[in-house]
């Protein structure tokens, strides 16, 4: 690819095409605007854009639209007449490669992480833990990374709360962090997440970056979207931890590689408030600190929201492509805040930016890039170019044709539950029950000093099988429990 080569986004008040260099693509992005200004087509013809070019894309599909990237567009209307508007555009109607994922697993591939992968730190985030209650989740976690418990679905993290309980001497150092109190309240919070739905999320074969990286066979980059229709309304907490357990894992995971000619992958993020909503400061932090340097690994970060105001301004910082579709003003609040939005773009002396966020059209958005020194381009009042693909989205068929032929269905549509926390415990208590039942049919010493001994020994055995016996009956139940009625 050259390094002049760039994206179309749409045409400017001169009729000239607005565009932008690709290699830039990794210096993140901003599309906002009011509903129903236009935000969805935007984020579909950006990444017809990417996937063209070859670089694999990951959006949240919240309104279930986003998925007619999979068929070919059949303009008519106003779509039609813009696209007469723009001669230069050369639009083809086509279909994209798309992948569907849904955490539910329903309307696409499952979508799965394990506990260990996750760590502490976010998963106390999604259970939105007290400092103490925090605490106590890292003494877990770092037993079992001890005890090499492998944490991969809620059920291990369950048994093992339950084998510290009965064994707090495993604990070390660490016992006074995991109390009774804190270690029910992570149960009912484990709970609630269950209510939730939640525990779909968590198991194996999880998600894979490479398979996220892997082109389409015509070298096309590969477009996942995430079927986030019910997860924003039913687990807004459990989508936003999802999204920041992938930024942090490609951050972790990704070598380096500097100003390449291309970045490897887009994000959008939609509804990218609810990813700085009540989130801990210390993971705040560490958001802001891997979306300044992420995009040395070939990443870009595109937050879709109504108002720029829904982000930090430390992430509003590291934003080099803004797309701002019309706003609303009807209060003095609002009219600080468009002011605020006007004064975010390099002036144009053609017109005025504040005075156009409230005339914008649907599909018009005021757009402000970065030239190809990488210095802010004066902001723009750009048409957007409709899509190739389809505005709308897939029928039912058209969306399980498209599951059938994925090239990862056999990879993730089955799931896998290897032994782990949960069946070692498991194992553990039935060996003491067994080595109680042993013992009791041994037979007794002979002579009165050993028999005193023996007795000795056996009453700080059996308390200790209790111990071990009752974490078993537990555990039994929990299966029980998962076979007669769980839901999974």
């Amino acid at each position: 690819m050259a390094d002049n080569e760039r994206f179309v986004l749409g045409a400017e008040a001169n009729g000239e095409p607005n565009t932008h260099p690709l290699r830039l693509v990794n210096r993140h992005g901003l599309v906002a605007g009011a509903t129903g200004t236009g935000k969805t087509v935007t984020l579909q013809r950006l990444a017809e854009q990417f996937s063209a070019a070859g670089i694999a894309v990951f959006a949240a599909d919240i309104k279930g639209d986003l998925c007619g990237l999979g068929a070919a567009a059949a303009p008519e209307g106003k779509i039609a007449e813009r696209i007469a508007s723009m001669p230069w555009l050369g639009h083809q109607p086509q279909a994209y490669p798309v992948t569907l994922w849904d955490v539910y697993g329903v309307s696409g591939h499952p979508l799965r992480t394990t506990l260990t992968e996750m760590g502490p730190l976010l998963l106390g985030s999604l259970l939105e833990l007290t400092d103490s209650q925090q605490a106590a989740l890292y003494a877990a976690f770092k037993v079992a990374d001890r005890e090499g418990l492998l944490l991969l679905d809620l059920k291990d993290l369950k048994a093992l709360l339950g084998y510290l309980k009965q064994s707090p001497e495993v604990l070390g150092d660490d016992a006074a962090l995991l109390t009774n109190a804190s270690s029910q309240a992570l149960l009912r919070r484990l709970a609630t997440l269950e209510q939730q739905g939640a525990e779909a999320l968590f198991g194996e074969p999880s998600l894979a970056l490479e398979d996220l990286l892997q082109p389409a066979a015509d070298g096309r980059g590969r477009i996942h979207l995430l079927d986030a229709s019910q997860l924003v309304h039913q687990a807004p907490k459990v989508y936003a931890t999802f999204l920041l357990w992938l930024l942090a894992e490609l951050f972790e995971q990704l070598p380096e590689r500097g100003d390449a000619d291309r970045p490897l992958l887009a994000l959008f993020f939609d509804e990218a408030h609810l990813l700085f909503n009540d989130t801990p400061k210390a993971l705040q932090d560490r958001l802001v600190q891997v979306v300044r340097l992420i995009r040395s690994k070939g990443v870009g970060v595109y937050f879709v929201t109504q108002s720029p105001a829904d982000l930090p301004n430390e992430v509003l910082a590291q934003l080099g492509l803004r797309i701002q579709h019309g706003l609303r003003a009807y209060t003095v609040k609002e009219q600080k805040a468009l002011r605020a939005v006007a004064e975010g773009f390099r002036t144009n002396p053609a017109f005025s930016a504040l005075d156009t966020l409230v005339d914008l059209g649907i599909g018009e958005a005021l757009v402000g890039g970065l030239e190809e020194k990488g210095t802010p381009a004066m902001v723009q009042r750009v048409a957007v170019a409709p899509p190739q693909s389809r505005v709308g989205p897939l029928d039912e068929n058209e969306r399980r044709a498209l599951i059938a032929s994925s090239p990862l269905r056999t990879r993730y549509d089955k799931a896998v539950d290897r032994e782990s926390a949960y069946e070692i415990l498991l194992d553990r208590a039935k060996q003491a029950t067994r080595a109680e039942s042993q013992e009791k049919a041994a037979p007794l010493e002979n002579d009165a000093g050993g028999a005193f001994a023996d007795l000795a020994g056996r009453v700080f055995k059996s308390a200790m099988r209790q111990v071990a016996s009752q974490l078993g009956r537990q555990l039994a139940r929990g299966l029980m429990g998962s076979l007669l009625g769980g839901k999974r």
